[in-house]
């Protein structure tokens, strides 16, 4: 059964409107991935900064660094 002319624009128009729409979340999708990204460097950094106090405190205590020592049986207990 043939399409209408009124059915092809119809349909037309649709298949403009769903192109434009998936394009647009395909760019929402590749800006919220950049947000995640830049949140998590951000945490990372973080977490780095605190660690490296953490050490320092453990050093200066003169007490183990339980934090490292679990770090080493979560690699399989290898010195790294």
């Amino acid at each position: 059964m043939a399409l209408s002319k009124d059915q092809q624009t119809f349909y037309q128009k649709t298949m403009e409107w769903t192109r434009k729409e998936i394009s647009d979340t395909d760019t929402q999708i590749e800006e919220e991935l950049q947000r995640v990204k830049e949140k998590l460097a951000e945490l990372q950094n973080a977490k780095k900064a605190a660690r490296q106090i953490y050490d320092g405190a453990c050093n200066r205590l003169g007490i183990e660094n339980e934090l490292e020592k679990a770090e080493q049986s979560q690699d399989g207990g290898g010195s790294n």
